[in-house]
């Protein structure tokens, strides 16, 4: 009720005595729901993320070992693969956090205040999606660009740790080999800033022979690949098998080890939504339809999992999530038995994995109305055709 300060109202405030009905958008309840939801959905991902990364990074370790990565990358392969096994793994996260959460206010008794006050799977739902459909919406942007993009560098740093590979192995004292044998490096010794000193190249293509000593040498990037500069040395070039050599002193001396590629092949996975996305190749529409099971994931298992999580007060702390977790094994079993039966072609393109979510939501709706009761949805599904 709002008074001039002469007294009197407003017109069309309502006259005294009688209160505005006010619209919330955003119920108390919907605040705590969104914030519990958050805080669990960062817990639950971010411990698969760890497991999952963790196993991965044992590999990774090993060929680091083998020298076919460096060091330098190491932390941002891991860093990369750390984003493609969160948008992988959003969906059942989700999944967890809303089992979780809600499964607690079963517990705790809250559910009944809330169905006290009239509420019902309606109101779960509202406060549920609040959170639920930026998700769906982020998710969808991590799975069609950011997932490629990640899973394109890592390919990209791998490759190029692959091809210098041999130039890490020079160490100071022995011999290195590259190019399968073809150069032979002897190091005396590396200063800190990773210069050569007193450095031996044996250098082999076809039936010519080089044999260049230089006082220093180092690793340069240039435009056209990757150069051992040798500076202040003798090279001695000649033929294999013939007396004939041609000896030459020299300032600087470059040696290329590693030519720069036009173009690199990604897996599907690296490749770009664009290019999938006028593609009629099979594999290309399945890898798209496995980048929108991300998204459709985070929806459909968030929709399922409402009615999932109603528990009894009496439950363990676990409630439903062996159910949950058997269900998400079968879901992700699913997704790539399907996957694997559009590019067999056993299944036609159109359909593909779309026929799981509409099982899921069958699943949900038979779920629904066990919340609801039988009973009670006969007299509303009555009421509503007697109308």
């Amino acid at each position: 009720m709002v008074f001039f300060k002469g007294g009197g109202w407003r017109h069309g405030e309502g006259r005294p005595g009688y209160k505005r009905r006010r619209t919330v958008l955003i119920s108390i309840l919907d605040k705590m729901v969104v914030t519990d939801l958050a805080r669990t959905l960062a817990a639950v991902l971010s411990v698969i993320v760890v497991i999952i990364v963790s196993r991965k990074l044992i590999k990774i370790l090993e060929k680091v070992i083998e020298g076919s990565v460096s060091n330098e990358t190491l932390l941002s392969i891991v860093g990369l693969n750390m984003i493609t096994a969160a948008i992988t793994f959003l969906p059942v996260s989700l999944f967890m956090a809303v089992l979780m959460v809600l499964g607690r206010m079963y517990r705790e008794q809250e559910m009944s205040a809330i169905f006290s006050a009239g509420g019902g799977a309606g109101t779960l739902y509202r406060s549920v999606l609040l959170l639920v459909m930026p998700l769906t919406v982020a998710s969808a942007g991590l799975s069609f660009y950011i997932g490629p993009w990640a899973e394109a560098t890592v390919q990209q740093l791998m490759l190029k740790d692959e091809k210098t590979a041999g130039v890490r192995g020079i160490s100071a004292g022995r011999f290195s080999e590259y190019q399968q044998g073809d150069l032979v490096f002897y190091v005396e010794s590396i200063n800190k800033d990773k210069k050569m000193q007193q450095v031996f190249v044996q250098h082999r293509r076809g039936g010519n022979l080089a044999i260049v000593n230089a006082d220093t040498g180092w690793l340069e990037n240039r435009p056209e690949g990757l150069y051992m500069v040798l500076a202040q040395g003798q090279r001695v070039q000649g033929v294999l098998g013939k007396t004939h050599y041609v000896v030459e002193e020299f300032d600087q001396y470059g040696i290329r080890l590693e030519e720069k590629d036009a173009t690199v092949v990604f897996d599907q996975e690296a490749t770009t939504t664009g290019m999938l996305w006028g593609s009629s190749v099979i594999k290309d529409i399945a890898e798209l339809q496995r980048r929108f099971s991300i998204p459709a994931g985070v929806l459909f298992l968030s929709l399922l999992a409402v009615p999932l999580a109603q528990t009894s007060p009496r439950t363990g702390v676990f409630g439903n999530l062996l159910t949950a977790f058997l269900i998400y094994f079968s879901y992700g079993n699913l997704v790539r038995v399907s996957h694997s039966w559009v590019v067999k072609g056993q299944i036609p393109v159109w359909l593909g994995g779309f026929w799981l979510y509409l099982f899921l939501l069958i699943v949900t709706g038979a779920l629904l109305i066990k919340f609801y009761g039988w009973r009670f949805v006969r007299l509303k599904i009555s009421a509503k055709v007697t109308r």
